[in-house]
């Protein structure tokens, strides 16, 4: 991985392909490696830039508190970095509120931009108290018992006995996640607002992508929007995490969005 130092803190990112720039951005401790199955083919097509997160894998986590605003403009500064004016973002969970505040702050860096297994909603009043509790669990008991519980849940439940190493993978990349950085993260999704009206009001493509079998961001809490800019997918036996479960129709999802939306 490269790294560059933004402010007070580093960022580590991947940087494969040539062509189109694509930007996926990685869920709630996760890291660039989610997209380890589908980075090889999508870097055929595209210029793939896959950052971890602040906070997240071998990104650094600054010692002061942040939002999801600030985690936004890491990207735009690392697209600064990069020489890239505009690019394709797809944000996962985490990622896609990192991405509607791009969308909302920064509109002329898009080409487009989507949502994967996220919402443009803010937390419900139970999701915030959710987030006070987690890290609570963090912060006494630390990364790894709070990654136990919170990764089989991000998969279809026929998956959590069928894709046992996908599973221990993933969890794999959660005890990455520095402690601070976890703990910061949630409190910045209890804080995040509604943007709605970014989906509805958005001058480029924008593509919402659910798994039929997500408990976390069901296809409901994705598909807000009915402007004739978006475009709606919703990938079958998968559950918030496409790009491990079923990969192959991710793929399929990104590039149609792509090569149908964006010159």
């Amino acid at each position: 991985m490269e790294k560059v130092q933004l402010g007070n803190h580093v960022i580590a990112y991947r940087d494969h392909g040539e062509g189109q720039p694509v930007v996926l951005l990685h869920g709630y401790c996760g890291s660039s490696d989610y997209f380890e199955e589908v980075l090889p083919q999508l870097m055929k097509q595209y210029r793939c830039i896959v950052p971890d997160l602040r906070g997240h894998g071998e990104s650094g986590t600054p010692n002061n508190s942040c939002g999801i605003s600030e985690m936004a403009d890491d990207i735009v500064e690392l697209l600064n970095h990069l020489g890239i004016q505009q690019a394709s973002i797809f944000g996962h969970s985490l990622g896609g509120y990192i991405t509607l505040s791009i969308a909302d702050r920064y509109p002329d860096r898009l080409e487009a931009f989507g949502l994967i297994h996220s919402t443009a909603y803010p937390d419900s009043d139970e999701a915030k108290e959710k987030r006070l509790r987690a890290v609570s669990t963090i912060q006494t008991e630390g990364i790894q018992p709070f990654i136990d519980s919170l990764v089989p849940n991000l998969f279809a439940a026929e998956h959590q006995t069928t894709m046992v190493s996908k599973i221990d993978r993933v969890r794999e990349i959660g005890y990455r996640t520095s402690p601070q950085g976890a703990s910061n993260t949630a409190i910045a999704m209890k804080d995040r607002p509604d943007l709605r009206h970014v989906l509805d009001e958005a001058s480029v493509p924008v593509l919402l992508v659910a798994g039929e079998q997500d408990n976390v961001v069901p296809p409901d809490r994705t598909f807000t929007s009915e402007s004739p800019r978006v475009t709606q997918a919703l990938i079958s036996g998968a559950g918030h995490m496409s790009m491990v479960e079923q990969p192959d129709e991710f793929i399929r999802a990104i590039t149609n969005f792509i090569n149908n939306n964006v010159k």
